[in-house]
């Protein structure tokens, strides 16, 4: 997340060369990453859809984010 940007409630999923940006809420992604990678990135916003929430008013709030667990 990047506290400059505006729009709906989005983080940014990088995996090599890959990235996307993925909706909070829907999980609509827009650029390109593997269809695997894309499974894993989409499970882990779901499991922690609350605490991404939580991180978004807090960067818009320019404070420091607190840490999401990696999918395990």
């Amino acid at each position: 997340m990047y506290w400059r940007e505006h729009g709906l409630p989005h983080f940014h999923a990088k995996y090599g060369d890959d990235e996307v940006v993925m909706e909070i809420s829907s999980g609509k992604t827009t650029g390109h990453m593997s269809p695997r990678a894309l499974v894993l990135v989409n499970d882990w916003r779901k499991l922690h859809i609350d605490e991404l929430l939580t991180d978004w008013e807090l960067s818009k709030q320019r404070q420091e984010l607190k840490r999401i667990e990696p999918l395990e």
